[in-house]
């Protein structure tokens, strides 16, 4: 009897990017034991270096940082990326907290944080990044409305002309499940359980700046949307038809 090879488990890589290299050491060391390939980085300029010479599936990224900030270093990743990106802030306040996420950030986390904090948002954020690029959707691989189409395979969202426009990994989420249930109201802890398999938090607004975000990639008047309509009380509805090309 012949044997095959044994079926090595994928290792998730990931980058963390913070100045205090006390934390860096810390995360390293408790994430590595937990299973993850952590890479480090100090700043912007060896964030990118980092980004440049390896594979990386996830970017823990701190607000404060010498030099480009950790906002303006996720705006420019989310640019041409959809990689994911979870923000750390010394910061407790909600409006740095909305900040990141209206600059891409998929998920964030106020310092001080328990390591298994931490390590449980990671492997949340992960889990849905490979059920949107692999998942195990049965009608089709791209998904089309209103003149626009949805890779799912690719991750992409494209105009009718063909341009790509680029969507951050919870933009793309959402999209992906509005697009799934077209024309049904979803309430915003539907949207999150679907998008981010958690709750809503007091005054968490994270679907409302994902949709706020979408609306303006899609050129959905925001005063006026018809495509993605807000129900008050109520949620979010997708109000278009929804097909599969022939």
């Amino acid at each position: 009897m012949v044997y095959g090879m044994p079926v090595q488990p994928h290792i998730s890589s990931i980058l963390i990017v913070d100045d205090d290299a006390d934390i860096r050491s810390l995360l390293a060391e408790y994430l590595g034991q937990q299973g993850l390939h952590v890479l480090t980085a100090e700043d912007g300029t060896s964030m990118q270096q980092v980004l440049d010479s390896n594979t990386v599936e996830l970017v823990v990224l701190d607000l404060t940082l010498p030099g480009t900030d950790g906002l303006a270093l996720c705006r420019n990743l989310r640019a041409h990326s959809a990689l994911p990106v979870i923000m750390l802030t010394a910061r407790s306040s909600a409006l740095d907290r909305i900040i990141g996420l209206e600059m891409g950030a998929d998920d964030y986390l106020c310092k001080p944080f328990e390591p298994r904090e931490l390590l449980a948002r990671i492997r949340n954020v992960l889990r849905r990044s490979d059920a949107g690029s692999t998942g195990d959707i049965e009608h089709a691989q791209e998904l089309q409305f209103a003149g626009w189409t949805l890779d799912i395979a690719a991750r992409q969202l494209r105009r009718a002309d063909g341009l790509v426009v680029i969507l951050s990994s919870g933009e793309f989420r959402l999209l992906k499940a509005l697009l799934e249930r077209p024309n049904r109201v979803l309430s915003r802890d539907q949207l999150l359980s679907l998008t981010q398999g958690r709750e809503a938090e007091p005054f968490d607004r994270s679907i409302d700046l994902h949709i706020s975000r979408l609306r303006q990639k899609l050129g959905d008047d925001a005063r006026a949307p018809q495509l993605i309509k807000t129900l008050r009380n109520e949620g979010y509805m997708l109000c278009a038809t929804v097909g599969r090309p022939s």
